[in-house]
């Protein structure tokens, strides 16, 4: 679990949260350069995206993504947005791929008959589900709606908070990791300049996200050291990589903060 003084101590700036970035912001490259950048940007954790890392991955490709990996000393903690419905051995397959590359989160979009069949899965991979919370007239596009998915089912099915999204659907991110304490399990923390279904991401702070309020929250819900929490840019998917540093500059100064509260 996530112990901030303790971890902090040991001259890590994000204070033991696996904080890394989702590869979507570096859609506009390829797997290598991606690679490069998440490295430079001293980042130690990737959620990837199907482009970067196909669901059929296997054999001689796995092992050379493996390498890859192993020499920029970044783990893959999570993969998504995956879509899951009623059709179990879909699922499984998807499951059987996060297996086979060792991630332990899925942030998914399930529809309402798939929950059925994830019950089973998420008890037999012990994997997670996170589900990820979309815009304006989504499926998951409030608190609520995520709370209401994951009630009764087995609690490896949890959230994965994207801020921006629930901020253009006038929610409060930071009141989610409240409300869904215990099975926030991804969060892809991102701003947006206006509260509306159309608008587009700042640098974090810059527009309605509570940095400070978020990690606190994150702090005092004791977020899982084995999660995953992806900045995720998706502005200038050309060239992001400057506005992306001042996004991990931001998360490490709202997490000193936190610390010395």
């Amino acid at each position: 679990m996530f112990d901030l003084p303790a971890l902090l101590g040991a001259d890590d700036p994000f204070a033991g949260l696996p904080i890394g970035i989702q590869s979507y912001s570096l859609r506009g490259f390829g797997l290598h350069d991606a690679i490069r950048h998440i490295q430079a940007m001293g980042l130690h954790h990737v959620e990837f995206y199907q482009k970067h890392v196909p669901q059929d991955i296997a054999g001689e490709n796995l092992k050379a993504l493996n390498q890859l990996l192993t020499t920029a000393d970044i783990n893959m903690v999570a993969h998504g947005v995956s879509g899951f419905n009623s059709n179990h051995d879909k699922n499984k397959s998807i499951f059987d791929f996060a297996k086979r590359v060792g991630v332990k989160c899925i942030t998914a979009n399930p529809t309402a008959d798939a929950f059925e069949s994830l019950d089973k899965l998420v008890a037999q991979y012990n994997i997670r589900i996170a589900i990820h919370n979309h815009g304006p007239g989504a499926i998951y596009d409030s608190i609520d709606s995520v709370a209401d998915a994951i009630k009764d089912h087995h609690p490896l099915i949890g959230s994965c908070i994207d801020t921006g999204h629930f901020i253009r659907s006038k929610q409060d991110p930071v009141k989610a990791v409240y409300q869904l304490e215990g099975r926030v399990y991804a969060l892809h923390i991102k701003d947006e300049a206006k509260q509306e279904k159309q608008s587009h991401n700042v640098i974090i702070g810059k527009g309605h996200l509570d940095v400070v309020g978020m990690f606190t929250a994150l702090k005092k819900t004791r977020f899982p050291a084995d999660g995953s929490i992806s900045l995720e840019y998706e502005a200038n998917p050309e060239n992001p990589i400057a506005e992306i540093k001042q996004c991990i500059e931001v998360a490490k100064t709202a997490i000193a903060k936190v610390h010395k509260s």
